[in-house]
């Protein structure tokens, strides 16, 4: 009787344990009108849309390219510090005026050096970001979530998100 009441607890506890370390389903879907108002986040540095989906896009077609639009909208400069991305696939390039840094890639697969560049309230820039669906060969086929992380005096990290279904 002691070993089956023993089971049953350790049954309880292990599904107690599966139950919180399952995944977080907060990378579901953006509606069109979500991905449209500007986004406040993490201080004052804000991107006039943070999510984007490529929809369906061909490895044999190639790289595709989107630009996304950051503004620092307090009253006090920020100073970007650095940029990177979450893949190896996908790069990224801010420009601020005439003057761009990058492309920049994923930690540990390429150098991240500190940009240290100063966006002057009311000021807009852009991060262009380019994603290589034949990065991952043939692995790579089917839906994709990758981020660009911009690392800002403001407060937390800024995300920009972007998602595509890859097809051979």
């Amino acid at each position: 009787m002691k070993n089956i009441i023993g089971i049953i607890i350790a049954i309880l506890v292990l599904g107690g344990l599966i139950w919180f370390a399952r995944p977080n389903n907060a990378n579901t879907a953006i509606t069109a009108s979500e991905q449209n108002p500007p986004v406040e986040q993490q201080g004052s540095l804000i991107a006039l849309e943070t999510n984007y989906d490529f929809g369906s896009i061909s490895m044999a077609a190639g790289e595709v390219k989107y630009p996304f639009k950051i503004k620092n909208s307090s009253r006090e400069p920020i100073t970007i510090n650095k940029m990177y991305t979450s893949c190896m696939c996908t790069t990224a390039t801010l420009m601020i005026g005439g003057r761009q840094w990058g492309p920049m890639g994923m930690p540990g697969h390429s150098g991240i050096p500190a940009i240290n560049e100063i966006l002057a309230p009311g000021r807009e820039a852009t991060v262009d970001v380019v994603f290589d669906p034949a990065a991952h060969g043939p692995a790579g086929v089917g839906k994709i979530a990758r981020a660009i992380i911009i690392e800002n005096s403001a407060g937390q990290p800024l995300e920009l998100n972007f998602s595509a279904l890859v097809t051979p």
